[in-house]
């Protein structure tokens, strides 16, 4: 019996994998804008729906030409540079962590780049440091990456998680603490192998097509959710899961158009999701904190989304 025992332990711990969804079953919020201030009405969604996780965008890394002088015979020269970085001009409430959340453009993947792992890294440090923000164990990286910049990416992710090491260990006794990486995880990406993170947080919205906005709503409609529903089960990285609660305005042929998610359509696919991966209900996360999707709907919506 004893020589099965190390094989019994690896099914058990591959068959409860997905068990860890809803990590320490927090539920929480992105931060999309560019400076961290709160008014009295987010600060109230807060506690009001225990939110545990603030998701703060910090920057965004985009590919960038680099100076003139480079050009060689006309040609163009790009890289991976930080924009739209955040401000503090406020902090979050006592008891609710923060975690710094970095938009990397698919583009950036096409190959690698030396060093940006850990330039990104230190940056987050930095404004970390800058802002006397402290505590921070996590962070997470968004991008939407295709089968041409999955291996770039997650080689990317693996670089992050050696950076963002403490002491060369993820996990500190001493400090009581436990360094992690998470990435968003979009539906398309369900059908990839899961990426090299801690878990990840399965967007939920921007599900479809902007030009066929006639035919379905491009934030979210359940007809676009529908074919990846049979990947959820077995997906082996535990996941949290995020909704919209934002509208998109744009114009098109001079014509302005708002869209936004009924509160039917969002908990519809907050269902269909939670039959296939029931463990999705633990951790719920909403897009984005902001006084206007806040009022956008009743708090009966936001209870039937926030609780199991």
């Amino acid at each position: 019996m004893s020589r099965l025992t190390p094989l019994l332990l690896v099914v058990l711990l591959a068959c409860c994998s997905t068990d860890r969804d809803g990590r320490d079953q927090a539920h929480g919020v992105y931060y999309w804008r560019t400076d961290l201030c709160l008014d009295s009405t987010e600060r109230a969604f807060l506690r009001t729906y225990d939110i545990k996780k603030v998701y703060c965008r910090y920057f965004d890394v985009v590919m960038e030409e680099i100076s003139s002088r480079y050009e060689v015979r006309g040609a163009r020269y790009e890289e991976p540079r930080p924009n739209a970085t955040m401000t503090f001009s406020d902090t979050l409430p006592e008891g609710i962590e923060i975690v710094p959340t970095v938009y990397i453009t698919e583009d950036c993947m096409h190959e690698e780049h030396k060093g940006l792992a850990a330039k990104l890294v230190k940056r987050i440090r930095q404004m970390n440091e800058t802002n006397d923000i402290k505590g921070v164990r996590e962070i997470q990286i968004d991008c939407d990456y295709t089968s041409r910049s999955r291996k770039t990416y997650y080689k990317f992710l693996e670089e992050v998680r050696n950076a963002w090491m403490v002491d060369g260990e993820r996990w500190s006794e001493e400090r009581g603490e436990r360094r992690e990486v998470s990435t968003t995880i979009r539906l398309h990406q369900l059908s990839m192998p899961a990426p090299p993170v801690d878990y990840g947080v399965l967007m939920l919205y921007n599900t479809g097509d902007p030009q066929k906005y006639m035919e379905r709503n491009p934030i979210l409609d359940i007809r676009d959710v529908a074919p990846y529903l049979s990947r959820l089960k077995d997906y082996p990285l535990p996941l949290a899961a995020a909704y919209p609660v934002y509208s998109w305005q744009r114009r098109i042929h001079g014509v302005r158009i708002e869209h936004r998610v009924e509160a039917g359509e969002i908990l519809q696919v907050k269902a269909a999701v939670e039959r296939r991966r029931p463990s999705l209900s633990h951790a719920i996360v909403t897009y984005h904190l902001d006084k206007e999707n806040i009022n956008r709907y009743d708090s009966e919506t936001y209870e039937a989304i926030y609780r199991p």
